[in-house]
């Protein structure tokens, strides 16, 4: 993989955050992807994300598998950490940097071959342990590096650039996250910031595991007619679930306004965003009208974006754990180290 290096140079009136960067500060290397590549406007609304959040880059860790998502990393935040795993194995990588240093803050990128097909199984303990990161999948229902074979998202009847049409059922993130009980679901598609940017922020700032499915077309392979992942299909079966942005923590804000109505709030930092509030027919809190909404709107062949559903009660990996606040990466050896006594009575009960 080549990397080039973006000019150092920007323009002296660019915006700051309160770290005093700008968004260049978070930007990483030229982007190697195709064209017009879905991918790239994922990356463009992580960078905006972190950027309003105002994460420090040296306490932010990449980390991705294998794929073209995967490549995603190079292209934020340069200052920052981060680790490219074999196929599949990013949730187990993960997994350790956190148990070493829980004060990071982690974003896994990966892709629907690389989470759904060689890493489904590390996809669902990451769930299952519920790790505090902000998991992406780049979703484009091909393996783009290998010439555009149909991936595991795939969905029943999508016809590839050459050959037969996929005749095996998908597998589908979202539904799957819910039914392992993932704690912050939610989908986007990259050709929409306005929506994809606050579900990120939102998923970098839950406490627990964070997916984000976001439907990125491969215009190399999977952006022609016939297919269910192509922009023009996204576009044309695109189902929002409800308008939202992302508020930091800080004073409480408060509004009062009838249902289904809109009204324009001026947050903290004088910016303005439009509220609009949902029916009651949708609850993000309820897993099982959740399922159910996902269902309907999957048969009658809607692609549902939005933040789908969220709990804020279960416990994260660490805090499940018992494990103390301090990294482990921090602490001496000899604190860590329980002696020789210790360690022969934790082998014993192994024999």
């Amino acid at each position: 993989m080549s990397y080039i290096r973006k000019p150092a140079v920007s323009h002296p009136k660019l915006a700051r955050n309160k770290l005093g960067l700008t968004a260049r500060d978070y930007e990483g290397t030229v982007s190697t992807l195709c064209a017009g590549c879905g991918h790239d406007s994922v990356t463009a609304a992580i960078i905006r994300a972190v950027f309003e959040l105002n994460i420090e880059p040296h306490m932010l860790a990449k980390m991705s598998g294998i794929g073209c998502s995967s490549k995603t990393p190079a292209y934020f935040v340069s200052q920052s950490h981060g680790f490219n795993s074999v196929h599949g194995r990013m949730p187990s990588v993960t997994t350790g940097a956190s148990a070493a240093n829980r004060t990071l803050t982690y974003i896994g990128v990966s892709g629907d071959g690389d989470s759904l097909s060689i890493g489904v199984g590390q996809f669902v303990h990451a769930i299952r342990r519920n790790l505090n990161m902000c998991y992406i999948i780049e979703n484009n229902g091909v393996y783009g590096l290998t010439k555009g074979q149909f991936s595991a998202s795939a969905d029943i009847g999508s016809k590839p650039k050459k050959g037969l049409p996929n005749q095996q059922e998908p597998i589908d993130a979202v539904s799957t996250a819910l039914s392992l009980g993932a704690t912050y679901i939610a989908r986007g598609f990259s050709g929409d910031k306005e929506q994809l940017i606050p579900l990120i922020q939102g998923a970098l700032m839950h406490d627990g595991f964070a997916l984000v499915d976001v439907i990125s077309p491969c215009v190399t392979f999977n952006d022609h007619e016939g297919s269910t992942k192509s922009y023009k299909h996204t576009r044309q079966f695109y189902h929002h679930v409800v308008d939202a942005d992302f508020v930091p923590p800080a004073e409480e804000i408060r509004a009062a306004y009838k249902e289904g109505s809109a009204m324009p709030i001026e947050l903290h930092d004088g910016s303005k965003i439009v509220l609009r509030k949902i029916d009651q027919n949708y609850d993000p809190t309820s897993r099982a009208r959740s399922f159910k909404f996902l269902r309907d709107h999957v048969n009658a062949g809607e692609i549902t974006t939005g933040l789908l559903y969220i709990n804020e009660e279960r416990k994260e990996m660490h805090d499940l754990m018992g494990n103390i606040d301090t990294p482990l990466s921090e602490y001496p050896l000899e604190k860590l180290h329980p002696g020789n006594g210790e360690l022969k009575k934790i082998l014993s009960r192994y024999r």
